[in-house]
């Protein structure tokens, strides 16, 4: 299969942005030729995504917000923060342990949950921010010193790694999404795997399939010819890394997804590629490398037995809207008097974007994966779906 993008529909570049993406462009295909001419589309993800200075992520291009090219949740509201707090308390209460946040973005959700915490009087004696992005560290600190008082600030501290061992609760928010993916294709009976070459400037083409073990967990039986989705391991290694490193504790992982039998469900036959740029979402991934993010859904069935392969417990899994309830959003948004309509409307809105079924609300989802805890986290006391997964 080939296909060239096509970018008619989207924002036009200034001269930097594409000078900044053709750099990119010819570092990629500098990689196709040493790798003999073909790409899989996973390591293309991983370059456009993270190639030092260059990647969507490793670049200075402002991503978050109205002025960027998405907007996450801690963005709309700092009413999510605080009920997200409501639940990282629970869990700081019983093991007296630190937060640990896997790619903080703006670091807005790591102010909010401070702030709240220091409401709440169940600080950590350390926030760990894990982040790949030095251009993202530099703004995270930014924020924060902005943000909160001296004391708070004092207890954040950025990781260039994993720590060896962890009590406390993980935080992942909108992380697993943007992990590399392999593109699979069921054709004719047997598995091809989507890469590209270079053809003025990429294309794609599909090769058989090397590693089979990639698709062991599908079931092909129902799928329709040429069948298109992605797999990714690299997302169950990050699990299993923090599963090993956990003492006591809990991972939460939120994110768009679906349990293993909805993502492969055979009506899903394009899978689930996305890309955002200037607020723009489309589907086509070789468009301005560099400067669009691309992501898949998450594979929640997935994630969890990882977790359970390696002695973890699945403590929870349930929509975004069902989780901020059970955390109390509603009764946070109570809280601000309506008649101060200036602040009360915009979050109204905001938590309405956040729950409702037609945004945010069903499409998230929330995986909180445990070790050592006897509790039921608070998060999940109602509408708790993992019988789904």
């Amino acid at each position: 299969m080939t296909a060239q993008p096509n970018s008619s529909r989207l924002p036009a570049l200034d001269a930097a942005a594409q000078h900044h993406s053709d750099t990119l462009l010819a570092y990629i295909q500098q990689q196709v030729q040493q790798q003999g001419g073909w790409l899989s589309f996973a390591d293309y993800m991983q370059l456009a995504l993270y190639t030092p200075h260059l990647g969507y992520y490793s670049g200075d291009a402002n991503k978050f917000g109205a002025g960027g090219d998405f907007v996450t949740a801690p963005e709309m509201s700092p009413l999510f923060a605080q009920a997200l707090a409501n639940q990282v308390s629970q869990v700081l209460q019983v093991t007296a342990g630190n937060v640990l946040e896997l790619g903080a973005g703006t670091g807005r959700l790591a102010a909010g949950l401070l702030q709240q915490l220091a409401a709440l009087e169940q600080l950590p004696a350390h926030y760990f921010i894990l982040e790949v992005s030095a251009n993202l560290r530099q703004r995270q600190q930014a924020c924060l010193q902005n943000l909160l008082p001296e004391d708070l600030f004092q207890r954040v501290q950025w990781l260039d790694h994993l720590p060896e061992t962890f009590t406390g609760i993980v935080l992942g928010n909108e992380v697993l999404d943007a992990i590399p993916v392999h593109i699979v294709e069921w054709q004719s009976g047997q598995w091809l795997e989507r890469g590209l070459i270079f053809d003025q400037p990429l294309a794609w083409q599909s090769h058989p399939l090397q590693d089979l073990s990639l698709v062991n967990d599908i079931d092909v039986s129902q799928l329709p010819n040429g069948y298109v989705t992605e797999v990714c391991p690299a997302a169950q290694g990050l699990i299993a890394s923090l599963t090993k490193l956990l003492q006591q504790g809990a991972i939460l992982m939120l994110d768009y997804g679906f349990s293993a039998r909805e993502y492969y469900h055979p009506q899903r036959r394009q899978g689930t590629l996305m890309c955002h740029f200037q607020h723009y979402a489309h589907d086509d991934p070789l468009i301005y490398p560099g400067l669009q993010d691309i992501t898949a859904h998450v594979n929640f069935t997935a994630m969890a037995e990882t977790a359970l392969a390696h002695g973890l417990d699945c403590a929870g899994y349930t929509t975004q809207a069902q989780f901020l309830m059970n955390s109390g959003i509603l009764q946070l948004l109570q809280a601000v008097s309506p008649e101060d309509s200036a602040r009360y409307l915009p979050m109204v809105a905001a938590v309405q974007k956040l729950l409702s079924p037609a945004e945010m609300g069903e499409l998230f989802k929330v995986l909180a994966l445990s070790k050592g805890l006897s509790e039921p986290l608070l998060g999940f006391v109602n509408g708790d779906k993992r019988h789904q997964l």
